[in-house]
C-alpha cells in the first residue's frame, strides 16, 4: 500500500488513507464528492515535505498538491493513485517584520488570516479577493492570483519578495530575502509562480507589505456607454493622484442579477444603466480623499461622462458595495449549471468583445444565462455561463464561444486563474509554439520524471 512508505517519516494522524479519504475532497465545491487517491499527508515542516518527496520521485509516484481548494481550472484534480500532499499544517505566519514592511509565511496560511495579523500592525498585504477566506498563500503563489487590486500593486508575483520550494526530488531551494532589489542573475522564484505545482511545492514565502490607508472609500458609478467607462477610469485615475486601488466592471444584467438575491445586496444604483462601476479608494486623510472622491464624481456628471453615482460613506456601506461584486454565487446558485472563464484582452476591446459574446450565446441559444463582471481596469473580465447541462460537447461549445477571438485579439484564455486540466487545450491561443517548448523545457529539467501535478497545463 502507497500510504505505508511514509510511515516512519509521518506520524498516524499525518497519513489519511481508506475510508478517511472519504471526508476530503479535491475543491470546495464538490465537497459532496470523495477525494480519488492513495493518501493525503500532511507534513508540518518543509523538511518533512522534502522526505516525501524524496521518497515519490524514487517510485516515480505522481503528487498533487493541496491548498485552499478554490482554483477554478482543475488544478487540485487527482486521480486513485495520486499522492496528495495538503499544506493545511503549515500555516504559520513566522514574522511581521514592520521595519522591511515584509511578512514570512508558511505556505498554508490563509489570506484572510494575513490581513488580520497585518492590519495589527498597521500594515496592509495589498491581495484582495473573494475567495480570502480559505485561499492559503501558498496556492495563492503557485497560480499567481490577481483580484481586486491588481491596478494599483500589481499580481501576486509583484508582491513576492523570496520563496523556499521543495523540487521533484526533495530538493530545497530557500531564498527568503526581504529585499525588493536583487538582479544577481536568473529571479528563480518567477519560475514557480503561476506554475500550479507543476515544478516543486512552495513551502514558505516572503511577501511584500505596505502602510495601512488610513481611509477606504467606494462609489458605484452608472453610465451608458464602454467608451465612457473607459473616459472614467482616465478621469479618476489622473483625479485621485495614485489612490485609485479598485476600478470594477459590472454589466446591467450582471448588476441585475447580484442586487436581487436578498436585502443584504440590495441596489444602491437603479437598474437604469448599461454598465456600472465600482470604484475604491484609498489615502491618508479622510475627509480630503471623500472630498477628492465627490470632486471627481461630480465632474465626470457634468462632463457627462457619467449618468449618476453613489459614494458608501462608512465601513458597512463600503462592505455592503463590495459584497455585491464579490458574492457571484448570486449567480451561481440560480444557474442549472455554471462555467467560468477569466479572459483578458486589451482594455479597448472589451466592450465589443462581450457585446459579440452575449449576441453568439442568444444565437446558439446553448446557454441559459451569461454573466459578465470583472476587473476592467487591468483587462480581466469574468464571464459566467449557466447551462442546462456538464456534458462534453455543451462544454466545448461554449469553450469555443468565448476562446475564439482571444488569438486575434492578443489576449489571454486565463488571466488570473491558470490553465489546470481544464484549459490545456486553449493554451496555444495565449502562447505561440516557442513558448510552450521552453515551458516543456523547464518542466523536463526541474520535474524529468512527471510526477509534479502530471497533466496539468500541457
Amino acid at each position: 500500500m502507497i500510504h505505508t512508505l511514509f510511515a516512519d517519516h509521518l506520524s498516524t494522524k499525518q497519513i489519511i488513507h481508506g475510508a478517511g479519504l472519504k471526508s476530503r475532497y479535491h475543491h470546495i465545491w464538490h465537497m459532496d464528492e470523495p477525494l480519488e487517491a492513495a493518501c493525503v499527508l500532511l507534513p508540518e515542516s518543509t523538511q518533512q515535505v522534502s522526505t516525501i518527496l524524496k521518497i515519490c520521485h524514487d517510485r516515480g509516484l505522481a503528487v498533487v498538491t493541496h491548498g485552499g481548494l478554490t482554483n477554478l481550472v482543475g488544478s487540485t484534480e487527482t486521480k486513485e493513485n495520486d499522492v496528495v500532499i495538503s499544506l493545511e499544517r503549515m500555516n504559520q505566519i513566522e514574522e511581521i517584520d514592520s521595519e522591511s514592511r515584509t511578512a514570512t509565511v508558511q505556505a498554508g496560511v490563509i489570506l484572510e488570516e494575513l490581513h488580520r495579523a497585518t492590519d495589527s500592525q498597521e500594515l496592509l498585504f495589498p491581495l484582495n479577493f473573494g475567495a480570502r477566506g480559505s485561499a492559503q498563500i501558498g496556492g495563492i503563489i503557485a497560480t499567481n492570483a490577481g483580484g481586486l487590486r491588481v491596478l494599483k500593486y500589481g499580481m501576486t508575483r509583484h508582491l513576492i519578495l523570496g520563496l523556499e520550494v521543495v523540487l521533484a526530488d526533495g530538493t530545497i531551494v530557500s531564498n527568503l530575502r526581504k529585499i525588493i532589489k536583487d538582479n544577481s542573475g536568473y529571479d528563480l522564484k518567477q519560475l514557480f509562480i503561476g506554475s500550479e505545482g507543476t515544478l516543486g511545492i512552495i513551502t514558505k514565502a516572503v511577501v511584500k507589505l505596505v502602510e495601512k490607508p488610513k481611509s477606504r472609500y467606494a462609489a458605484y458609478a452608472g453610465l451608458k456607454k464602454y467608451e465612457s467607462v473607459i473616459q472614467l477610469l482616465k478621469h479618476i485615475d489622473a483625479g485621485a493622484s495614485g489612490k485609485l486601488t479598485g476600478f470594477e466592471l459590472i454589466w446591467k444584467n450582471t448588476y441585475e442579477q447580484l442586487t436581487s438575491a436578498s436585502d443584504a445586496v440590495r441596489p444602491p444604483l437603479p437598474y437604469d444603466y448599461e454598465y456600472y462601476v465600482l470604484i475604491e479608494i484609498q489615502g491618508a486623510h479622510p475627509d480630503k480623499d471623500i472630498q477628492l472622491l465627490e470632486h471627481l464624481l461630480e465632474n465626470a456628471l457634468e462632463e457627462e461622462i457619467i449618468e449618476d453615482a453613489v459614494i458608501a460613506r462608512s465601513q458597512s456601506e463600503v462592505d455592503w458595495f463590495f459584497r455585491i461584486r464579490e458574492d457571484v454565487n448570486n449567480l451561481v446558485d440560480f444557474m442549472p449549471y455554471d462555467q467560468h472563464f477569466d479572459i483578458s484582452i486589451p482594455i479597448p476591446e472589451i466592450g465589443g468583445y462581450i457585446a459579440r459574446c452575449y449576441s453568439r450565446f442568444r444565437e446558439s441559444g446553448i446557454a441559459t444565462q451569461v454573466y459578465a463582471f470583472g476587473h476592467v481596469a487591468d483587462g480581466n473580465i469574468h464571464l459566467m455561463i449557466g447551462k442546462n447541462d456538464t456534458s462534453k460537447a455543451t462544454k466545448e461549445a461554449i469553450d469555443h464561444l468565448v476562446y475564439q477571438e482571444i488569438e486575434t485579439l492578443n489576449g489571454s484564455v486565463s488571466a488570473e486563474h491558470g490553465i489546470g486540466n481544464h484549459k490545456k487545450a486553449y493554451l496555444k491561443f495565449s502562447k505561440s509554439d516557442s513558448e510552450i517548448a521552453i515551458m516543456k523545457a523547464l518542466k523536463n529539467q526541474l520535474d524529468p520524471k512527471g510526477i509534479m501535478n502530471p497533466g496539468k497545463i500541457f
